[in-house]
């Protein structure tokens, strides 16, 4: 009895051993998994010269642009105070999709772009569709944003009574070759311009929800006022909460209106995900990337939710009316001319410049790096000569030939019959990008399936429900695009790119694989 005691006690005993070393196994095991950024770098010319600072005004701007300071009074009009839950709705989706980004970067932080993960993991036909994809949506947006800042530049000097009109293509000149050459100086010298440009941004929204707060509760009221850029007299109001919720309805012009209104608001988060184009060049990635992305639900419930209460609380939705030529009053220049700032049009402006401004300088900062990751990737000794970084660990080639293609814009414009091809491209380039993210997401859920796989990594929870969900409001939003007569030239568009140049990839690579086995075989 004693003995087989003994024997059961030491048995036990092996098997807490033997249980204890197979964790402290498979726990150096994962250690060894998650490779060190100093092993993954190794290949990686760039320099880690991006800040935590940087990274987090970086992404704060990328979900801020010139739509929220001129382009919501078109959506609080499309569908009313619902345009709130909607804004919600889609910043959830988009938070689906940048932690998708965020999980694969974690795990292999020197990659210059997530473009890179759709290759790894849906092969190099849709990695060559969607990386040159990218690249040109990139570029157009670019030519738009271009012409976006020498319009409100044009528009801010001619509230003090200057004409700068004649004087357009020198303006675009001189902020492209200004913010290109920031770019060309070294990756910390951008991130600083950034932080500076989203600073302004902030500035201007916490000063706009603030005022909201004092007029609110000083019951502010006012009177029928002439605003800048609103045909007509806007009507007076009292300044109250009840601007939002009486008579609330989820569709008060119509389900078709609401429908419209998520397609807009989707274009309002595009190229949020740029934050992840900086994982390689920032300092410690796997500390700054989750930060980032996980308080992205706080910024957008901040600066677009707080800003659209702020507006509507003093402006009733019914009041934004669209004007003639089928544009819209600037509801933040609203608010602040009701909060006697005769100035408000100069002010909004000035931010709407920073705003355009920070959006183009990321857009050569992006195309730079993808269009430099291309040129790695290439077989063409034309274009590895675009894969290198100059003395100051930029990709000083691949930012200047994308800077020289945006430099298109102008000339573009100057044309008629073209300039009319180029809103369709430049639109249907909008649309493509849902192409992206789509792919995106499929490439997440071959990373989850993969041994690539980091279990203690920064990990997407629920993702076999969360991708589906993303993908099928993409699909939804793409559907969106053919019910308007404005955005169903550009869904057509993008099928037509996506057939093309989607059916030319997969159909290069399968016989450049074809040709390869072949040539093994001899």
């Amino acid at each position: 009895m004693t003995l087989g005691n003994t024997n059961t006690g030491k048995a036990g005993t092996n098997t807490q051993a033997a249980d204890a070393s197979d964790a402290t196994q498979n726990a150096q095991s994962t250690q060894s998994h998650i490779k060190s950024v100093e092993s993954l770098d190794k290949d990686n010319d760039m320099e880690r010269g991006l800040k935590n600072r940087h990274v987090q005004f970086i992404a704060i701007g990328g979900t801020i642009g010139t739509g929220l300071f001129l382009g919501s009074g078109k959506s609080i009009a499309l569908t009313g105070p619902s345009i709130i839950l909607v804004y919600i709705g889609v910043g959830l989706i988009m938070f689906l999709l940048m932690r998708a980004i965020g999980e694969m970067m974690y795990s292999d932080p020197s990659q210059h772009t997530f473009i890179n993960f759709i290759t790894r993991y849906l092969g190099r036909a849709w990695g060559k569709f969607a990386g040159w994809t990218y690249w040109i949506v990139l570029i157009l947006t670019g030519m738009t944003e271009i012409t976006a800042v020498s319009t409100y530049f044009v528009t801010f000097f001619g509230t003090f009574g200057i004409d700068l009109k004649s004087w357009k293509w020198l303006i675009e000149l001189c902020f492209l070759v200004a913010l290109t050459c920031v770019n060309l100086i070294a990756v910390r010298v951008f991130g600083e311009a950034e932080f500076w440009f989203s600073m302004i941004k902030i500035t201007l929204i916490v000063g706009l929800i603030v005022t909201a707060v004092v007029m609110l509760f000083l019951g502010f009221h006012y009177p029928a006022t002439h605003i800048e850029g609103v045909d007509g007299t806007v009507s007076g109001a009292t300044v109250s909460l009840k601007n939002i919720t009486d008579g609330f309805q989820l569709a008060p012009n119509g389900w078709m209106n609401f429908l419209l209104s998520f397609q807009m608001v989707f274009f309002a988060y595009q190229l949020i995900e740029f934050v992840g184009v900086t994982v390689s060049e920032t300092q410690n990635p796997r500390k700054v990337l989750p930060k980032a992305v996980n308080e992205l639900i706080m910024r957008i419930l901040i600066f677009y939710v707080g800003a659209l209460v702020a507006i509507m609380a003093i402006v009733p939705w019914r009041n934004f009316h669209q004007n003639a030529d089928g544009s819209f009053g600037s509801p933040f220049i609203m608010v602040f001319k009701y909060a006697g700032l005769d100035w408000a049009a100069a002010l909004v402006f000035f931010v709407v410049i920073t705003a355009a401004a920070s959006a183009l300088n990321s857009l050569i900062y992006s195309a730079g790096r993808h269009l430099y990751q291309l040129a790695q990737d290439s077989e063409s000794p034309a274009m590895q000569r675009l894969g290198e970084v100059s003395d100051h660990k930029v990709p000083a080639k691949a930012i200047i030939v994308s800077g020289c293609m945006i430099l298109f814009s102008p000339l573009i414009n100057a044309i008629p019959g073209v300039s009319g091809a180029f809103v369709l491209f430049a639109s249907a380039a909008s649309a493509v990008v849902i192409f992206i993210y789509i792919l995106t997401m499929l490439a997440h859920r071959r990373y989850r399936q993969s041994t690539d796989f980091l279990p203690d990594g920064f990990v997407m929870p629920a993702w076999q429900v969360c991708d589906w969900i993303a993908i099928a409001f993409y699909v939804f939003v793409y559907v969106t695009l053919f019910l308007s007569a404005d955005t169903r030239g550009s869904a057509i568009a993008g099928l037509v790119w996506l057939v093309a140049f989607g059916g030319y990839c997969l159909l290069h690579e399968r016989f450049q694989n074809r040709d390869l086995k072949a040539a093994l075989g001899k």
